[in-house]
């Protein structure tokens, strides 16, 4: 019998661990949550990705925080958060003991990555801190700031040395230590990179020949660096500061316009660089001849960087993917997904078992709430942003610039296409019905449509039109406007009925409440207004943002509002009161969205720090009821 137990258990340890990375690699959504939050969906936008010195970690500071992953199974190993804002610059410690993460908040922060604990917060400025860098012999880290300044650390006590800066210096985006450690370069958006002595403080100053210096990288041996502005990869000699040689593509003898990032292989004989057109490409250092392009991403190339033996070269993109590549036959060897750009629109299914997220990223993924796993991508290669179920859950509308597409569940084919904006569509909702679907648009007008996709145009607004909504029985339909202005209108006729006003610049967000008598509205001036729909006038105007309100929604019950910020933040009010009852925080930039599932038991937020948080609203309700 226990012969049978002990194989049983073997047969079920070796099936586990099978099985482990595809159930490991979903972890990830229940890390570091902030309190109240039940998962995080998807893990943010690619700043900046570096190898460790062994090559078997690759640290990604993304818009949440800095992702380490194993660069042979590519599973993610650990999460570190604490950040207020995105990171924007990571790098390790020669030792690959520690790692620095730099960020819009304009803080530090040192992570034991062997412990998985911050060991210490720098906080130094006020403004972004662009880049960290440490230098060889790991005992001292670098920083530059959007403020001009450069900042030197020792990076065992956090204790800050000294300060560089000169005159006229502005926003530093990029420092690098010389390999001899002796030697910081610092690029800016003055167009000028300077070259700092570490113990004298004394610098040299190049002028690049181009309007800014975003890009800099020095070759392994330090004689060569390579920097990027308008138009050009400049190759400059460290000693003699004169320019060696200016890159230029074999294809059409131009460089694209704007190169996003630079790095050197381990043996100093070639230099990649990412740019915004999507394309990878490898140049000869000494020649300056143009070797290869690697092509795969379909947005901006944000961050490169050649594995430690040089036979691999990674590249984060804004497309939400990080590749993989074999520097000798430049094909793709893995590919790590998860990694957006923003999350614009979030909305249940009838359901309530699926979250679909329009992300403005070729695609528009469908979520499986329960199991917080991915189920299928919709609309493919389409840029959507909003999308709207039909009340029958088996139609997903997602707008693609000035157009509306319209996709069948179940096969995930597409089933029409509607045209008739001439700008873009900000807002969409279908009817209680499902007969009509609303879209608000820059064009300054309103479309009601019918599913053969005939339509109706209203026309009062004199700006863009941000938010459209109806009221349940479907009999009116409100409307959010740039001109600060909110409509009512008789869907029926398309008659306009009344004008709101009292918002001071532009109106975001409009929301019925689940009964129909009361209209949220949430604007630029960062107010909140509850209005009567009957009458007209404002009933309450809840206070607490200081930003901008893009996104409000009724809990199904209608005694919680819930409204969205540009500060990242979520706010619960007593819709009938209009009193504030609870903050969540947890994301790192504007919240484009919220919504609530049908019982009313998750809200979901989304940002454009790139993620989904899932909220569980059944602990507030526990705290308040």
């Amino acid at each position: 019998m226990k012969k049978y137990l002990l194989s049983n258990f073997l047969v079920l340890s070796i099936f586990s661990t099978l099985y482990l990375p595809n159930t490991f690699a979903e972890d990830y959504t229940q890390w570091e949550l902030p309190e109240n939050a039940m998962a995080r969906i998807r893990r943010g936008q690619v700043h900046q990705i570096q190898y460790s010195a062994d090559g078997s970690l690759l640290a990604v500071a993304s818009s949440i925080g800095v992702w380490l992953y194993d660069t042979e199974t590519l599973q993610a190993v650990t999460l570190h958060t604490g950040h207020t804002m995105r990171v924007l610059s990571v790098a390790f410690s020669p030792d690959g003991r520690i790692v620095a993460s730099g960020s819009q908040d304009g803080t530090i922060q040192l992570w034991n990555r062997i412990t998985k604990t911050r060991i210490t917060r720098l906080v130094a400025y006020k403004v972004d801190v662009n880049s960290v860098a440490f230098s060889p012999d790991g005992s001292i880290l670098a920083s530059g700031s959007a403020d001009g300044a450069i900042h030197l650390w020792d990076a065992e006590a956090g204790e800050h040395k000294r300060t560089f800066t000169e005159e006229g210096m502005s926003r530093v985006v990029n420092v690098q230590f010389n390999p001899d450690g002796q030697t910081l370069t610092s690029g800016g958006s003055d167009g000028n990179f300077y070259l700092w002595n570490i113990d004298t403080g004394e610098h040299s100053r190049l002028f690049t020949e181009h309007a800014n210096a975003y890009c800099i990288a020095f070759s392994p041996d330090g004689d060569t660096i390579a920097s990027v502005g308008d138009g050009g990869i400049y190759l400059w000699n460290r000693h003699t500061d004169q320019q060696k040689s200016k890159l230029l593509t074999g294809q059409d003898k131009r460089v694209p316009l704007w190169i996003c990032s630079l790095a050197f292989s381990p043996d100093g004989r070639t230099l990649v660089s990412g740019s915004e057109d999507g394309p990878v490409r490898l140049w000869d250092t000494k020649s300056g001849e143009h070797k290869m392009t690697l092509t795969g991403h379909t947005w901006d190339v944000v961050s490169v960087a050649f594995s430690p033996d040089g036979k691999t070269i990674v590249s984060g993109s804004d497309d939400g993917t990080i590749r993989f590549w074999d520097v000798q036959t430049g094909k793709q060897t893995k590919m790590l997904t998860g990694h957006t750009y923003h999350a614009y629109s979030v909305v249940f299914s009838p359901d309530g078992r699926t979250l679909a997220i329009g992300d403005g990223d070729n695609s528009t993924p469908l979520w499986d709430v329960n199991t917080r796993t991915h189920k299928k991508t919709l609309a493919k290669g389409i840029w959507t942003d909003v999308v709207a179920f039909s009340p029958d859950g088996k139609t997903l509308a997602g707008t693609a610039g000035k157009e509306i597409h319209l996709w069948d569940i179940k096969t995930g084919e597409r089933t029409g296409t509607f045209t008739g904006h001439t700008w873009g569509i900000h807002s969409m909702v279908f009817s209680p019905d499902g007969e009509t679907l609303a879209s608000g648009s820059e064009d300054d007008t309103i479309c009601l449509w019918d599913m053969d996709g005939e339509k109706k145009t209203l026309i009062v607004h004199t700006d863009r039109v941000y938010s459209v909504a109806f009221s349940p029985d479907g009999e009116t339909l409100a409307s959010g406007s740039e001109d600060d202005t909110i409509c009512l209108w008789d869907v029926a006729t398309g008659r306009h009925r009344l004008t709101l006003k009292g918002h001071t610049n532009g109106v975001k967000s409009v929301a019925f409440s689940p009964d129909g008598k009361t209209l949220a509205s949430g604007g630029g001036d960062g107010n909140i207004y509850l209005w009567d729909v009957r009458t007209g006038k404002q009933k309450m105007a809840p206070t607490g943002h200081t930003a901008w309100v893009f996104s409000l929604a009724f809990s199904p019950d209608g005694r919680t509002l819930v409204s969205g910020a540009i500060d990242g933040t979520v706010h619960l009010w007593d819709a009938n009161s209009g009193k504030y009852k609870e903050t969540l925080e947890g994301h790192t930039a504007w919240i484009r969205s919220v919504a609530f599932s049908p019982d009313g038991k998750i809200l979901a937020s989304g940002s454009d720090d790139g993620t989904v948080l899932l909220w569980d609203m059944t602990r507030f309700h526990a705290k308040t009821d």
